[in-house]
């Protein structure tokens, strides 16, 4: 095995830096990826691969893509909560990579919920 010189070390430190920033550090925006057996039944790995590209081609590095289990609500699959810092999370369902991709550009980028793919505010009221 070939010993690793600095360069390679910082090569793979610049291209693991997107990576360890979805999962940690300062961010704006958190979403949450609900992946139990339903959702990923339901297609929530390609929301997941959606949102990694979309994530990796807008430079963002302020944007957390995390999962977790079902939200228990396995006949909206599959989903994803949105939450903007001092904002109310917002729950998106029944989505499609297409959906995402609009979700990821209006609500995570710009802000601006989307409501024709939400079915909640916060923890009590729905849109």
């Amino acid at each position: 095995m070939a010993k690793l010189k600095i360069e390679d070390l910082k090569r793979i430190k610049e291209s693991m830096k997107g990576t360890v920033n979805l999962r940690q550090g300062e961010y704006r925006v958190k979403i949450t990826v609900h992946m139990g057996t339903c959702g990923i039944a339901a297609g929530a790995r390609t929301i997941m691969s959606t949102l990694l590209g979309k994530i990796e081609n807008s430079g963002a590095n302020d944007i957390i893509l995390t999962s977790s289990g079902c939200a228990g609500l396995c006949n909206h699959e599959p989903m994803i909560t949105l939450e903007v810092k001092e904002s109310a999370p917002v729950k998106y369902i029944k989505l499609d990579p297409e959906k995402a991709g609009r979700i990821f550009d209006e609500h995570a980028l710009e802000g601006n919920p989307v409501a024709d793919y939400a079915l909640s505010v916060g923890s009590e009221t729905t849109y």
